[in-house]
């Protein structure tokens, strides 16, 4: 079965054709970083409108590369959440237009969930249960996988996700845009250990997180300090406070759930620390580490399509009302793809 995806939920317009949720026939991605650089982070207005200038452009592209024509395609599935609402209305309405036009199925997909999907695309078979961690710079989230479908939220970020926490140091320290590959490559010739940032921690909160403080700890570091160490301890020092308060929490969370994998997904999960970190915690150990590769860390079309097969196969669709929801939550979900979010009239059949 092929499966179109799309994704628009942040700043790269994204289509993919996956064959039966597995092969990846093709995964377009244009990036919008160079609009944003001048400002440090993504303006969403800027974001929606670029979209809309290259969306059909990139659908055609996935479609071309993937060697087939439209009349091939069996269903959409497209991001509805969360995510920057304007850059979402522009993915959700295409598919809708396109579903409407070829009389397709439409399937609503998490973003978040599509990034825990990422790593079924390279490891079909994952052991279970696993402790997810889904970083980005919108999002910091820790989640429990029972079963691919069958999800419990066990924390988020309270305040500033990890990666934007990255991007507003990187910012402020005038290393441009995005933060995270610049202070990750600069960290690799700094000392990590020239200054004991604090290690953000949420009272009465095991497994939420908070980067705003360890933000404003760089800040005020580089405002009070004379003569401030170089640039690389600084990025060294933040980038091991940053990725300390992760790992501890994920490596508790996987001792307390009882859970015998680990998934990493999202953009910040390319960062090779997190990945030296947990490879160390794990190595030796009856657990499990599933990366995916660099590509699929960052938004992608490709986990959108891939998931979109599951849902389509357990009647997971929507019909044209469907909305997109920029806040969408996880909720504790006891049965299979259970309610999740806000998908307005989801049934079990087509919309025709």
């Amino acid at each position: 079965m092929l499966i179109l995806g799309i994704e628009t939920s942040c700043d790269e317009t994204a289509a993919a054709v996956v064959e039966d949720g597995q092969h990846i026939l093709s995964n377009i991605i244009a990036s919008q970083v160079k609009f944003h650089e001048p400002y440090g982070g993504v303006v969403p207005e800027i974001a929606s409108r670029k979209h809309i200038e290259v969306i059909n452009q990139v659908v055609v592209s996935a479609i071309n590369e993937a060697g087939i024509t439209l009349n091939d395609i069996e269903a959409i599935a497209v991001t509805y959440g969360p995510g920057l609402v304007g850059a979402l209305l522009v993915g959700v309405s295409f598919a809708k237009a396109l579903a409407y036009g070829r009389r397709l199925p439409l399937i609503p997909i998490n973003h978040l969930e599509a990034h825990i999907y990422a790593v079924y695309l390279e490891y079909p078979q994952i052991n279970l249960p696993a402790i997810a961690l889904v970083v980005s710079g919108g999002h910091t989230e820790m989640i429990l996988v029972k079963e691919l479908g069958v999800y419990e939220s066990l924390g988020r970020t309270k305040d500033d996700a990890i990666g934007e926490a990255y991007d507003k140091v990187a910012k402020w320290l005038g290393l441009g845009y995005p933060g995270g590959p610049i202070i990750d490559q600069l960290a690799i010739t700094g000392n990590r250990e020239a200054i004991r940032f604090p290690r953000p921690t949420i009272k009465h909160s095991k497994y939420d997180f908070s980067y705003s403080g360890l933000k404003t700890a760089v800040i005020n570091y580089t405002k009070t300090t004379h003569h401030p160490l170089p640039v690389e301890d600084i990025a060294a020092s933040f980038q091991e406070a940053a990725v300390d308060a992760l790992v501890s929490k994920v490596m508790n969370a996987v001792q307390d759930m009882a859970a015998v994998s680990i998934i990493l997904g999202g953009g910040v999960a390319a960062n090779s620390r997190l990945r030296e970190q947990l490879n160390a915690k794990t190595t030796g150990k009856d657990i499990a580490l599933y990366i995916p590769s660099i590509v699929l860390c960052t938004d992608n079309a490709a986990m959108i399509a891939g998931l979109g097969f599951h849902k389509y196969n357990a009647g997971n669709r929507s019909d044209l009302s469907l909305d997109v929801n920029s806040n969408l939550k996880w909720e504790k979900w006891g049965e299979k793809w259970g309610k999740m979010g806000t998908a307005r009239k989801m049934g079990t059949a087509p919309y025709f």
